[in-house]
């Protein structure tokens, strides 16, 4: 009689150990890292793409770029002053939120700026994206779409029908208006017209001098300086 699946023991130790070690690892890089470069920038990132990353650590292959692992980052660096790994990483914790970056190098602030200033990428935009122009479609063939495809794009919402085998498009159509927030379906059908939106960029936010232990912010919305406001009296508060 075969064993049933459910009567498999598995080891609950293995998995958390083999997580715990990997983290353990990568703490020990990061602080490797601190150790052997000039500098760390804190750098965020806006639409997020992987092969547009993978691009950037190409061409940095002489420096170290770590991003994700926000948490992991934070307990390597230290979150308060009596935990830091060295004077004033804590604030440089105190930034790993969201959808940011280190990057280790012994490159100047100059030369860093330079280069990411200058690095931009434009992809196509994503459900929840921003519109950055309206875009609307004439009537009229479309014959850059196979027949096999006219029902994708009706379903899509698009006014569409076969005409004598070529996807036709019965009556002028808006897609979307600048500043509309895109839907599934809009974002689909951007990416079918070829219509690219969403820039890649990389913003440097803060620097940290490993010979000086000083900490300087170099970018950042009112926003963020509001919360960082906030966050230095709640220290100065905790010191007294």
């Amino acid at each position: 009689m075969p064993k049933s699946k459910r009567d498999r023991k598995v080891s609950l130790t293995r998995t958390p150990r083999k997580g715990l070690e990997a983290k353990q690892a990568l703490i020990a890089e990061l602080r490797r890292c601190v150790d052997t470069y000039k500098y760390i920038f804190v750098f965020s990132v806006a639409n997020m793409r992987n092969n547009k990353l993978k691009d950037v650590r190409n061409a940095w292959k002489h420096s170290r770029i770590f991003f994700g692992k926000n948490k992991v980052m934070m307990v390597a660096l230290g979150r308060e002053p009596s935990s830091e790994y060295k004077e004033n990483l804590h604030k440089v914790s105190k930034h790993l939120r969201g959808e940011v970056g280190l990057l280790f190098t012994n490159r100047t602030r100059e030369e860093v700026d330079e280069w990411f200033s200058k690095f931009k990428e434009v992809d196509f935009a994503r459900a929840g994206n921003k519109a950055t122009y309206a875009v609307s479609l004439d009537t009229g063939p479309l014959e850059q779409f196979p027949h096999s495809m006219e029902p994708q794009l009706r379903q899509l919402g698009l006014p569409t029908a076969l005409k004598k085998g070529v996807v036709t498009l019965l009556s002028d159509y808006e897609v979307c208006k600048e500043g509309d927030v895109l839907t599934p379906e809009q974002a689909r059908v951007l990416k079918l017209f070829g219509y690219e939106m969403a820039e890649f960029k990389v913003t440097i936010k803060f620097l940290w001098n490993s010979e000086t232990g000083d900490f300087q912010k170099l970018a950042g919305d009112t926003a963020e300086e509001e919360e960082e406001e906030d966050d230095d009296d709640d220290d100065d508060s905790n010191e007294d």
